[in-house]
């Protein structure tokens, strides 16, 4: 839609999964208005996951956050049959050791011994001293999962407005102006959900930046010889070197790359995906019959790597929601159920009623 003027309670810049999740839950306990800078929401990072939810990826911090998202997403069959394995050569053998220890009594992972690799990786070439099995772990139809949240919004009330990049922020009586290329939104609460654009946008607001910087990833998509066979669990480099699963008949690979980069239109190097094809012909003897696509996308980190949820210290009105790494689409029901009880005032739900909001806050950067 093409807006000229709007007032609401709450202003959510970003339409991605992180403010249409929010938007959701928030429902018509406020007049929101969600603010997307692209014609098409999720254009940017939330369309570009490699679409898996599993407990242990982002660390201890992010856990729970990851845990308390289960019910939810198995609840409205957005996940699906996956497990994964960590797999480590001998010289990381002792991240097996410290992955079971960090996630003892919170996720269900098993050891697995080195002759019982290939059982569930065919393929595997020797070298392989043992691994971490996580059984809990999922796919996610993030797809159905960002519409799912769009559609809650919209049907709660929520203005959606597209093809409107934010070209100013203002302080007014009672809250926040913004200027974007479809028209103005004023509204009491600013919160930023912007993604890699987080810090850009609180520049324009006059807040001082967390320091969030976003990092390329880059998935190659390939067909291999013998086929991916569709029980294949999601492969990862207990040192953090690859990852790989099956998707559709294909194999979706990433060689977990971390590039600083400014917020873009992320587009893949092909260094990466050379670097990504060696690390697999070096783990699995299968046969690369072509490399089909591949794309980047950015994955923005807070300075200690956990999200930021919360009400900026120093900013009356404005609300941080953002930081959320490669880990956003897996814990997006716990961080929306967060987001909006802080917004609004009230206690956090049954779902995440154990988890302490402190620990991601804003201010703790000083």
């Amino acid at each position: 839609m093409t807006a000229t003027h709007i007032t609401a309670d709450i202003a959510i810049v970003g339409a991605g999964m992180a403010g249409a999740s929010l938007a959701a839950e928030i429902g018509d306990a406020a007049r929101v208005v969600l603010i997307e800078g692209e014609a098409q929401p999720g254009y940017h990072s939330t369309g570009r996951s490699a679409a898996f939810w599993s407990e242990t990826y982002g660390g201890p911090a992010v856990q729970p956050l990851t845990s308390a998202s289960f019910a939810y997403l198995d609840g409205h069959g957005f996940l699906g049959d996956r497990t994964a394995i960590h797999i480590a050569r001998p010289e990381d053998i002792g991240a097996v050791d410290a992955m079971l220890a960090t996630f003892a009594g919170n996720v269900a992972l098993e050891r697995v011994a080195a002759e019982a690799l290939p059982a569930s990786i065919p393929g595997l070439r020797q070298g392989f001293a043992g691994g971490v099995a996580e059984p809990s772990c999922r796919d996610i139809d993030v797809a159905g999962l960002h519409a799912h949240y769009l559609g809650r919004a919209r049907r709660a009330g929520t203005q959606l407005i597209g093809d409107a990049r934010v070209r100013s922020i203002a302080r007014v009586a009672g809250g926040w102006r913004i200027a974007t290329d479809a028209g103005t939104v004023e509204a009491a609460l600013l919160v930023d959900a912007a993604g890699a654009w987080a810090d850009e946008l609180a520049a324009l607001a006059g807040v001082a930046p967390i320091g969030i910087q976003p990092y390329r990833r880059t998935v190659v998509q390939l067909q291999v010889d013998p086929p991916v066979p569709a029980s294949l669990p999601l492969v990862l480099d207990i040192a953090g070197s690859f990852y790989f699963k099956p998707e559709a008949g294909r194999l979706w690979l990433s060689p977990h790359d971390e590039t600083p980069m400014p917020p873009c239109d992320a587009a893949p190097d092909e260094l990466d995906i050379a670097i990504a094809i060696d690390r697999l012909e070096r783990t699995v003897d299968w046969r690369i019959v072509r490399v089909e696509r591949a794309w980047a996308g950015l994955r923005s980190f807070a300075p200690d790597r956990a999200p930021v949820y919360g009400f900026d210290d120093r900013a009356e009105g404005f609300f941080w929601f953002a930081g959320q790494g490669g880990f956003g689409i897996q814990t997006a029901p716990a961080a929306a159920m967060i987001g909006a009880a802080l917004l609004l005032g009230r206690a956090l739900p049954d779902p995440v009623r154990m988890i302490e909001p402190a620990a991601y806050r804003p201010g703790r950067f000083g």
